[in-house]
Formats: C-alpha cells, structure tokens, sequence
C-alpha cells in the first residue's frame, strides 16, 4: 500500500482500518493484504497472464476480501469488474468473458457459480475465501502468502473499472467508470492524491451499506487507499446500519431510498437506543427520494444529505444539498459540473421553466455516454455529440432546479437498482403458455417501484398460473431481475404498428382499464 495512504490515515497506525461483519483489520494488516495481492497481479500481468485488457472480475458479496481484490487490482494498475453476485453462472460468465477479465474473485456465496462461470468464459484461474471444498478454486490466503510484500510502484497507470449495466434490449452493456467518478491522474502517486481531494476523503470512518457492484459504494470503498477507515456490511439490516454508526463514530455514507424507509420503519425505541450524530455527509443516490422520506431523514440525521443524481455511464450530473432541498422540497438539484440540464419537447426544443418535457444533458467535454464494446448503443444514446438522456421527464424550475415527474424509456427503478424489462420478457415470451408479454414498474411503498408482467396467454380458457410462470422465470434469469407480480390479462395495448407504450400500459394497469383473465399472485422473496 503507497506510503500516501498510511501516512493520511485518520486513524492511529493501531486502530482499525477495515472493518466487515466477522473481523477488524488494522493498517499494518490491511498494508500487508494490499501490497500482496497488488504485487500478485503485476507478476501476473508480466507473465501476460492478463491480457492486452489487463482486467480481473470479483463476482463476491460485501466483505473485507472483496474490497482487499477491488483494491489490490487498483493497485496494480488492473481494471476490476464488478459482478453483480445475484447473477446466475451463464450471466456471469457473458461478463468475464465480455469484459475480458482473466482472473475471478469469489466468496463462498459464489464460488461455485463463479467456477462455472470461469469455465463457460474460458478462465482458468478462480481465486476464492472462505471457500474450503470447491473444486477449482485458488485459496486467497495462500495466493496471497506467495505475494512480495514490498509497496508496488507509485509509476503504475491507474485504470477506472468496467461496470455493466443491464441492457434496454438484452444483455448488459460494459460501460467505463466515467471521468467524474474516478480520480484518474497520470501515475498512481497523482492518483491517490486525487482520492484525498475529494468530497468524503475530507470526513472520518466512512459506512459501506450497499453491494458493491454498485458506483456509490464501490467508489465510498476506494476511500481506503485514501486513508480513511472503512466499516463495510455484507447486507443492509436497518438497525445494524444505526449499530454500525454508533459503534465506529461512522461519518460518511451512500444510501438510497429505499434504505431511509427501512430504518424510519424501525419502532421509536429501537432508534433511540442509537447515536447517529456522527455521520456528517450522506450521499442519497439511485432513485429520486419521495418528499415525506427525505424530510423525515433530515430532521433526525440532521442537514447532512447531499442528493447525488445520475447513473453508472456518467456519474452525477445533479446535486442539491439539504438546505436547497428544503428550499426546493422533491427536487433531484441542479447541473454539476460539466453538465448543464435542459428539458425538450419531442422535437428537441427547449422548453420554458415550469414546463414538463424529456429531461436531457450536456456534457461539456462532449464525452456523454460510451459503451466501448457496443459503438452502436454509444451513438444511439447521444442523439449529438455530449448530449444524453437518462429517459426521465420533468421539468426546471426558475432557479434552474430539476424535478422528475416520469419516465419516457422503460427502465424501472427498483430499491435503487434499475431494471429493464427487456431481459424478462424475452423469456418469459418463450413460456409455453405465453402469448404475448409486457413488464412495467408500478408503485410501490418500500422500493419506490416493482417490476409486474402482464401476460396474455395462449388458451385464455386455461392461463398458466402465476407462480408457475415465477418459477419458470427464476430458473433463467436472477432472482432480482424477476417481476413481483404475475397477471394474465385481455390485451397489451399494442398500436396499429404492433408496439407496447409502457406507459399508457402501465396507466391502463393502475387505473383499471385492463381485464384480468386469472388472479395474478406476488413472486417468492428472493
């Protein structure tokens, strides 16, 4: 681990550094992992053992060990792909093999997964803890024994990591941890001098809650290399969330809605019985949050949120802070440098303040939106160089403030995961007793919004029965990916050119206008 890191740590050279739900790792430990497997890496990377892609994937849930591989690969000038451990093996394998990675990471929660998935894509080195038993894996202790202990090189070029998003039409797109969410620098010495330049490297211990395939937390765990402790979960609990804050005096965090309900949910003692006074920033990203949930948070966290709004292939493109929040209730902010909103009626068209429209961006450097394996999808989401969409509709207000009111592409938003029909429909077309098929999000309390599939069957006399339809779902695609809802309806609405508008589906839904054919019924917990 550079030298940077140690001598910047807010903590005493003794006191904690990394801390996950069965261990506590000092900085002489967490020094020791790093410079290992970082020097593993390279010694892989000079045998060519990585590839012209140089990029290793970590299919694991949250723990120490998967932020030590993120890191280490960081380290080594590896580009680390973060694999949604949801996944099945064959949708993991598309993105080792997609994304070129040549090394696995895996937990026990995915080792097995993760060997096959390695297999399909043509991977033969799976490196794994707490994995005891499975065939095929390299354990981590003893890779990592093996590895130089010595700091690796400050000269090293640091490389962002490929994310993949889930795709609008079929399977999810590689996109670049964008320019605003990655610190960059022409060496890793700028590097890590970056990282303690920006806005949590500021704070204390920071609270990692969400997975980290996702931005915000994989972006709050780099913190690390930064100096800052790190206190990471393996699953969001409410009130082990509040136990963590009292415990380690955490001062920064990335949450979504959807974790603000569950611990407003908690009874009145089970709150109390918590200090929260320590956290001092609180990033709010994934979905916008409904007004009664952020007013709520503020007034018992305090002023301390800052709303991040934004997505994987860009970053944050708006940011409104607590007090502008109350000043402009349910607002998502305003523009962040480089990007400038606008709202266009369908002709593109600017329109006036006030007026609701397609909520698009500009990006100052005319970067926008890249896939790099997919040019076609690339061009398709910039209709002009720097110009994109995250398919909302709203509109600005006077001070230039952005409210979102709808969405104009199919993507649903569910827990602060986004969703995409598409991936669903296309199996579920295939059922023997599906006719036809349409996926939309509606409300809901707790998530902001769920997934349903509306079905027409095949023999309306005899519709398949909505947790055969669930099962037969869950057996192709990840559990989270799956509708919650399953209902045999009349019609889809398809116009004269035999296409569905989601959102007059999703209306006529709601609002009664469909028949439903059989009684639908909700899909297992996952």
């Amino acid at each position: 681990m550079p030298e940077f890191a140690k001598t910047c740590a807010h903590a005493d050279p003794d006191g904690f550094a990394l801390v996950d739900d069965g261990r506590e790792l000092r900085w002489s430990e967490v020094d020791d992992a790093l410079n290992r497997c970082a020097n593993q890496l390279l010694a892989a990377t000079s045998r060519g053992e990585l590839g012209d892609a140089q990029r290793v994937a970590v299919f694991a849930e949250n723990a120490a060990q998967t932020a030590l591989a993120h890191l280490g690969g960081l380290l080594a000038g590896a580009s680390t792909v973060p694999v949604n451990f949801h996944l099945t093996a064959s949708e993991a394998a598309y993105i080792v093999a997609d994304s070129e990675s040549r090394i696995v990471f895996v937990g026990p929660e995915t080792a097995e997964r993760g060997v096959a998935a390695a297999r399909e894509a043509g991977v033969t080195t799976v490196i794994g803890w707490g994995c005891a038993g499975v065939d095929g894996v390299t354990d981590w202790d003893a890779w990592l024994a093996a590895g130089d202990t010595v700091d690796p090189p400050d000269d090293i070029v640091p490389r962002p990591n490929l994310l993949y998003t889930s795709g609008t039409t079929g399977r999810p797109k590689g996109t670049e941890l964008p320019p605003t969410m990655f610190a960059g620098g022409v060496d890793m010495a700028e590097h890590l001098v970056r990282l303690a330049q920006g806005g949590f490297s500021g704070f204390g211990t920071h609270l990692v809650v969400g997975p980290m395939y996702h931005t915000g937390p994989l972006s709050g765990m780099r913190l690390l290399c930064a100096g800052v402790p790190s206190v990471i979960l393996s699953k969001f609990d409410a009130e082990a969330t509040l136990a963590a804050i009292d415990r380690y005096k955490t001062e920064t965090s990335v949450m979504v809605p959807t974790h603000f309900v569950r611990m407003l949910a908690l009874p009145d003692e089970v709150k109390a019985k918590y200090d929260v006074s320590s956290m001092k920033l609180l990033a709010h990203t994934g979905a916008k949050c409904p007004v009664d949930v952020k007013a709520a948070m503020i007034e018992w966290f305090g002023p301390v949120f800052r709303d991040s709004y934004g997505a994987t292939e860009v970053g944050t493109v708006c940011s409104i802070s607590s007090q502008e929040w109350l000043d402009h209730k349910g607002s998502v902010g305003r523009g962040v440098e480089p990007f400038t909103a606008l709202v266009v009626d369908d002709e593109m068209n600017e329109v006036p303040a006030g007026i609701e429209g397609r909520l698009f961006f500009r990006d100052a450097t005319g970067r926008g939106i890249i896939y790099p394996n997919d040019p076609e999808k690339t061009a398709a989401s910039n209709p002009e160089p720097g110009l994109f969409t995250l398919g909302e509709i709203g509109y600005m207000d006077a001070d230039g403030y952005v409210f979102i009111t709808d969405r104009f592409n199919d993507m649903v938003v569910s827990g602060g995961v986004n969703l995409y029909p598409a991936e669903a429909e296309q199996l579920l077309i295939d059922h023997p007793g599906v006719a036809d098929v349409g996926c939309v999000g509606v409300p809901h309390p707790d998530m902001g919004e769920q997934l349903i599939a509306l079905v027409m069957a095949i023999d309306p006399a005899a519709p398949p029965a909505a947790d055969e339809l669930s099962a037969w779902l869950r057996e192709r695609l990840s559990h989270y990916k799956c509708p919650r809802e399953f209902h045999v309806v009349d019609d889809l609405l398809r116009n004269t050119m035999g296409k569905i508008n989601k959102r007059k589906l999703r209306d006529a839904w709601l609002g009664g206008a469909l028949t439903e054919i059989s009684p639908g019924a909700s899909a297992p917990a996952s």
